[in-house]
C-alpha cells in the first residue's frame, strides 16, 4: 500500500516539473520574442498616379500617372501574373547593361520629355533619365506620411535636415507638414529637380534650405556651429560621390555620419529615419545603429522593410530597408 501511494506520489512530483518546465519554456520563447526587434513591413496603399501592375521574372510593370513603363528588379523571382499583352501596352523599358547602374530606355510610344504626378497634396515632375530611375521612389510615400505625423504630432517648430535628399519628396512632405527644412544632396541636377517639385507643389520659398554639400562634412559642420535638429532623414548611398569628389562608401562611412548625426540632434529631438538601398544588410543594422546613439535619450526604435503590392497578385515586393527612432 505504501509502494502504491509513493509511486503516484512520485507521479504526481514528475508532473509537477514537467509541467513547470513547459511553463518555463513559453515563457523563454516569449521573452525572446520581447527582446528581439520586430521586422515590420511598410507598404503605400494611398497612390492613385501610381501603381505596380505587376512584377516577375526580374521585371517589374509600373503606372506613373498615364506613363507605363517596364523596369528591372532583381528581388522579383517570381512568375509574372498578367500575360504577356498586359505587359506589351507599356511605353518604355529600361534595358540593363553588364555593368552596374547602366544600360538605356526602349520606346514603345512617344511619350512626353516630362509629366507630373501627385501624392496627396504633393506633386513631383518626372522625367526618364539615364538610369532606371524617374525621380521619385513611390514606395517611400508611408515614410512621408510618418514624417508629416511626427510633425504635426508634436505642435512646434521644427528644424528638419534631410540628407541625400534626390529630389526632395520626403523634404517637401515635412515642409507641408509645417517644417523648416535643410535639404542636402550631392548633385546639382538633383537640387534643381527638388526646387522644381517644390515650386509644382505650391510650397513657401522659405519653407526649405537647399544646399549642394558632402553629407558628413556638412553635419560636422553644424555640430561645431552647435546647430541642431528635431528631425533627422538620411537615404544614404551604397556608393557615390560629393560635390568636390569625395567618395562615399556605405560600410565605411556610415558609422561616423551616424555619430556626427547624434552631435546635432537636439534636446527636444523628436525622431530620426534612416532608408537603405542596395546594400547587403538587414534593418537590423540600421535598428542597432540608431539604438546606440539613441539610447540616452529614450523613446523607441523600429525597424523593418519598405514594400511595393503588385496589382495582379497582392505581392510584396521589397525596395529597401529601413529604421526609425521616435521620441515617444
Amino acid at each position: 500500500m505504501k509502494s502504491v501511494k509513493l509511486r503516484k506520489s512520485l507521479v504526481r512530483g514528475f508532473s509537477f516539473w514537467r509541467l513547470l518546465e513547459k511553463i518555463l519554456i513559453i515563457l523563454r520563447v516569449m521573452f525572446e520574442k520581447l527582446r528581439y526587434p520586430k521586422v515590420e513591413i511598410m507598404t503605400s496603399p494611398d497612390w492613385v498616379d501610381y501603381e505596380l501592375i505587376d512584377s516577375g521574372e526580374g521585371r517589374k510593370l509600373e503606372r506613373f500617372g498615364d506613363i507605363r513603363v517596364i523596369r528591372p528588379e532583381a528581388e522579383a523571382v517570381w512568375r509574372c501574373m498578367l500575360p504577356a499583352n498586359e505587359w506589351e501596352k507599356s511605353d518604355a523599358e529600361f534595358i540593363p547593361s553588364p555593368e552596374e547602374n547602366g544600360g538605356h530606355w526602349k520606346f514603345f510610344r512617344k511619350i512626353p520629355e516630362s509629366w507630373n504626378i501627385r501624392y496627396k497634396d504633393l506633386t513631383f515632375r518626372l522625367m526618364l533619365s539615364n538610369s532606371k530611375q524617374l525621380g521619385i521612389f513611390p514606395e517611400q510615400a508611408c515614410q512621408w506620411d510618418w514624417v508629416q505625423e511626427r510633425i504635426r504630432s508634436v505642435k512646434k517648430p521644427m528644424r528638419i535636415l534631410n540628407l541625400f535628399g534626390y529630389t526632395g519628396a520626403i523634404s517637401l512632405a515635412a515642409a507641408s507638414a509645417g517644417a523648416k527644412v535643410t535639404h542636402l544632396d550631392a548633385s546639382k541636377k538633383a537640387v534643381q529637380w527638388a526646387k522644381e517639385n517644390q515650386m509644382l507643389s505650391s510650397l513657401p520659398e522659405d519653407s526649405i534650405r537647399w544646399l549642394m554639400d558632402d553629407g558628413l562634412k556638412f553635419v560636422q559642420r553644424e555640430s561645431r556651429r552647435e546647430s541642431f535638429y528635431q528631425g533627422i532623414i538620411l537615404d544614404p548611398p551604397k556608393f557615390g560621390r560629393g560635390p568636390k569628389g569625395e567618395v562615399w562608401e556605405f560600410y565605411k562611412g556610415f558609422p561616423e555620419l551616424m555619430q556626427a548625426c547624434k552631435s546635432i540632434l537636439a534636446a527636444d529631438a523628436d525622431f530620426m529615419l534612416i532608408t537603405a538601398y542596395a546594400i547587403k544588410a538587414s534593418s537590423l543594422t540600421l535598428n542597432n545603429s540608431l539604438t546606440e546613439i539613441t539610447r540616452n535619450l529614450g523613446g523607441s526604435v523600429s525597424n523593418g522593410e519598405v514594400c511595393l503590392q503588385d496589382r495582379s497578385g497582392g505581392r510584396l515586393l521589397s525596395m529597401a530597408v529601413y529604421g526609425r527612432w521616435q521620441k515617444n
